[in-house]
């Protein structure tokens, strides 16, 4: 005898289409029922992209006819469309943020290409412009955005047990940095950590804001796989390094928002180069060239190119990204205010 459980189980091996996990943990399974046999299975599925039910079928009809005993495969699918103000959203549905007009994701395929110096500049640099500029700090395992911003303010909380985020260097901040010692480890699984990263963006009093940065974990993993599924994002930003190690990584990052259907507002090449003070040589330490043959490829435009700079990594360890200095004497902090003005052109325009 065929039970539910059989066919609940084998549909578990079925991944969802460019991510890890399974159509049934996704909630994509509404209904199982076995008669003489005869599986018939009611799979409910939001998406625009012809080709995923197409995919989801054969994956599906494949693990249950594996199953002994079973005859025959029934599929019925249940398609619909997501709303057209909120794009299409795989599984689950994108919502917005109240108050916050641009959402734009920082991310990398993998760590120690500076994503959070570029996040960190990227905010300060949106903030110069007089915009209204949130920065979510979304890596729980290794938070630096307090580090960064030079604070270790305890955020507050309202009457409604919302999370006040902190104010510095003319924007608001929230990192599981500022709740912790910095000696504190963050020990918590995939589900608790969405958890927390879910109250970071819906909980927290934001207010009115022009753009929030969201500072994603590295790679594709749960935190990021949740936050491109349910939050309507304008865009994403995506860095890496010159070399192929670091630009294989991208590539993930990449197709994980094309899976969803999240605009590429470009790519930012970090640590491209190394010039010595008061000499003009450029030692291309990690490659050169790089970054932009991937964005050629990917069809995305170079949003920067951003050195290797010692005033950079300075800012980063003393709570003072470079951005907040003045862009006639400090080349860095020019390449961070040029990048901030092609991300907003870039979202104007997306």
């Amino acid at each position: 005898m065929i039970t539910q459980d059989q066919i609940l189980d084998a549909l578990r091996t079925v991944k969802y289409p460019g991510f890890s996990r399974d159509i049934v943990s996704f909630g994509l399974i509404k209904g199982v029922s076995v008669d003489d046999g005869v599986v018939t299975v009611k799979i409910s599925l939001q998406t625009r992209d012809p080709e995923l039910p197409k995919t989801i079928q054969a994956h599906a009809q494949a693990a249950i006819q594996a199953v002994p005993g079973v005859a025959r495969v029934q599929l019925d699918f249940d398609l619909k469309e997501p709303p057209t103000t909120q794009g299409p959203a795989g599984p689950l549905m994108k919502q917005s943020i109240e108050g916050v007009r641009h959402i734009i994701a920082v991310a990398s395929g993998k760590g120690g290409v500076g994503k959070s110096t570029v996040a960190s500049n990227l905010a300060v640099a949106l903030a110069a412009t007089g915009a209204k500029v949130g920065l979510c700090d979304c890596d729980l395992y290794g938070p630096s955005m307090a580090l960064m911003f030079g604070t270790n303010e305890r955020p507050m909380a309202t009457d409604q047990n919302e999370i006040v985020p902190v104010e510095c260097h003319g924007l608001k901040l929230m990192s599981m940095g500022l709740l912790l010692d910095d000696a504190s480890p963050v020990i918590v699984r995939g589900p608790m950590a969405t958890r927390y990263v879910q109250q970071f963006l819906r909980q927290c009093v934001w207010g009115e804001l022009d753009y929030l940065i969201l500072d994603l974990p590295p790679g594709t993993g749960d935190i990021q796989l949740t936050i491109v599924q349910t939050v309507a994002l304008d865009g994403a930003v995506i860095v890496t390094t010159p070399q192929e190690v670091a630009l294989i990584d991208a590539r993930k990052a990449t197709a994980m928002f094309a899976k969803v259907n999240v605009p590429i507002l470009g790519l930012v090449e970090n640590m491209s180069w190394f010039q010595p003070p008061g000499r003009e040589e450029k030692y291309f330490l990690f490659g050169e060239g790089g970054g932009r043959r991937e964005a050629a490829r990917l069809g995305v435009p170079v949003l920067a190119e951003i050195p290797i700079d010692v005033p950079t990594r300075e800012g980063g360890d003393a709570g003072t990204p470079i951005a907040l200095h003045p862009t006639s004497s400090h080349p860095a902090s020019k390449v961070f205010h040029d990048f901030a003005a092609r991300v907003v052109a870039a979202v104007a325009a997306s």
